[in-house]
């Protein structure tokens, strides 16, 4: 676990403001729901209408009660791996990814079962649901695309060119989708009436963006890169406000509205690191989770305020700096509760 003079050197060998140190909150492990094969896996959605849990992994969705840990079942099938997941409550359907096979997977969210599969394109990755137009936009990393699938007739409704490699998406529920925009560094911002491109954020300092998550009452969003660093951005403007250190191997970030904390969670590091927001440009950072190494994705509960983590065992790289090696079958969800 990281101390305040540890997290206060990291900020200044990035050349970062030191924040004023909040008072240390701590998160306990609440429950353990062993996963098993298969060993890939990616990103995890915490859905607060269903109230489950939703683990993209490898050829299958495992879907978790988010209450007691239950497995509810699995959405299975899916040859060419999953990543994303977004939830259309109104027409009863969940929706995935075929990555390999470049198409978006419509599931019945009683059933689990598949229900249709709609022609998208190669690496459909991560995926976000827009409130206002009841549209599921489905980020394809490699082309630089976005299809976008409207629920009710499980059709593809437009295919935005961005033009650059992307990774994970936020809506602000009032007809923006923001999308971190990885090969240029970068933060996307798209009319979801219109279904174009309005505007490209520079974030120079922050190397291969992939977490996105949205504070949608103070308008910021919070952006995890590579290079250890978190940034704040004004969803209006595009405007900087913040530059937050985190951990590393950073590919998710959450935020807990009713709380006011920002989260990244860092495989590499086996952490969660926490900002609690004292303002809309100002955050303190708290204590960090110890996870395990391998913990690279999260979703949040904003009522619970619990943490949903998805991580395997593993065994250190035989070679400097390489990738460890998970431990076959060992994929787990850990839940964290934060206490009172």
């Amino acid at each position: 676990m990281y101390t305040s003079r540890q997290i206060a050197l990291s900020f200044l060998a990035l050349g970062l403001a030191v924040p004023v140190q909040a008072a240390p909150v701590s998160y306990t492990l609440a429950k353990t729901v062993a996963l098993g094969a298969p060993d890939r896996w990616d990103y995890v959605v915490f859905d607060p209408d269903t109230k489950r849990v939703y683990i993209a992994h490898g050829d299958r969705v495992t879907v978790v009660d988010a209450q007691s840990g239950v497995i509810v079942g699995e959405v299975g099938g899916i040859a060419g791996g999953t990543h994303g997941v977004a939830i259309s409550v109104a027409t009863g359907q969940g929706f995935t990814d075929d990555g390999g096979n470049g198409k978006a997977v419509a599931f019945n969210l009683k059933t689990l079962k598949v229900t249709r599969q709609i022609a998208a394109d190669l690496d459909a990755d991560a995926m976000t649901f827009d409130k206002v137009t009841g549209h599921v936009f489905v980020i394809e990393g490699d082309p630089g695309a976005i299809s976008v699938i409207d629920p009710a007739t499980n059709s593809v409704a437009a295919t935005i060119k961005v033009g650059e490699k992307l990774e994970y998406g936020a809506s602000d529920d009032r007809g923006m989708i923001y999308v971190a925009g990885e090969a240029n560094s970068d933060l996307v911002q798209i009319n979801a009436h219109t279904n174009t491109v309005v505007a490209h954020w520079a974030t120079p300092d922050c190397a291969s963006p992939h977490g996105l998550a949205i504070d949608k009452v103070a308008r910021r969003l919070f952006m995890g890169c590579i290079n250890s660093v978190m940034m704040v951005v004004d969803a209006d403007t595009g405007r900087i406000v913040a530059k937050l250190a985190i951990g590393k191997g950073s590919d998710a970030v959450a935020f807990d509205p009713n709380r006011k904390r920002v989260f990244s969670s860092n495989g590499a590091d086996g952490t969660i690191t926490i900002y609690q927001q004292t303002s809309p440009d100002a955050y303190a950072a708290l204590t960090p989770v110890v996870t395990a190494v391998s913990g690279r994705t999260m979703s949040v509960d904003p009522s619970s305020g619990r943490l949903f983590v998805a991580a395997a065992d593993t065994d250190p790289s035989p070679t400097p700096g390489g990738y460890r090696k998970k431990h076959p079958g060992t994929l787990k969800l850990l839940m964290f509760d934060p206490l009172p």
